[in-house]
């Protein structure tokens, strides 16, 4: 099965020798389910010639806002209207949670919670618990019609989403290790842009297991199978 990587933004040019850019990151936790890869820099612009393209297809986080006004949101938009009306297949994560609950008719906002940084824990709507990693601010406020939640918690409600057997979305990040969260602090510390005692909690929880092996099974098993579940 080939799925196609669609690269709305690009990590941090200090992590990319020892982590990789955003694609590497989700080919790395997909590694062993049998998948074909190829990748899109949607952010500049570079679009697939078809939802056709590829089995299915999976949106990155990026830095800018679902809501910003940037050149590759419409077209982005147009995709994936396009490929939940053709039946195809579509992972998002972080901003790709954002920009298909956008898309689809939901809103997505700032919130006035500040940012999640770090190991977040999940409810499970089948009454179980999750670990991820986080780093965003903006939030799905609004869910679009016909999308259920999978998993929340008190600061973001709508972490997971199922849009019947077509999308399958994660505001937080399966593929950040906590080797990444730590470099991120490491980087990020003291620029203004992020609250120090939430940088160094993150910091001390990288010490922590968090569950992307699960999340990857759960992503895997959606592309392969259409079951949008992490209880499983």
């Amino acid at each position: 099965m080939k799925i196609g990587i669609l690269l709305a933004g690009h990590t941090r040019p200090q992590l990319l020798s020892a982590h990789g850019d955003f694609d590497a990151m989700f080919r790395h936790l997909l590694k062993g389910h049998g998948f074909d890869f190829v990748s899109y820099d949607v952010e500049n612009m570079i679009f697939p010639d078809s939802v056709r393209d590829a089995d299915g297809w999976l949106i990155t986080g990026s830095k800018h806002g679902a809501y910003e006004d940037h050149a590759f949101i419409p077209p982005l938009e147009r995709f994936i209207r396009d490929a939940y009306a053709a039946d195809v297949p579509m992972a998002g994560i972080c901003f790709g949670h954002q920009i298909v609950a956008q898309a689809l008719g939901g809103r997505v906002e700032k919130v006035d919670r500040g940012w999640a940084v770090g190991r977040a824990e999940y409810s499970t709507a089948g009454g179980g618990s999750l670990v991820l990693n986080a780093w965003h601010q903006d939030q799905v406020v609004q869910v679009p019609q016909g999308a259920i939640c999978l998993a929340g918690n008190a600061f973001c409600e709508n972490a997971i989403l199922a849009y019947g057997d077509r999308v399958f979305t994660v505001q937080p990040h399966p593929e950040f290790s906590n080797e990444l969260i730590a470099d991120y602090v490491d980087i990020l510390r003291g620029t203004g842009d992020y609250p120090d005692d939430r940088m160094d909690l993150a910091k001390d929880a990288t010490l922590t297991p968090v569950e992307n092996a699960r999340l990857a099974t759960s992503i895997a098993r959606f592309f392969l199978t259409r079951s949008a579940n992490v209880d499983a």
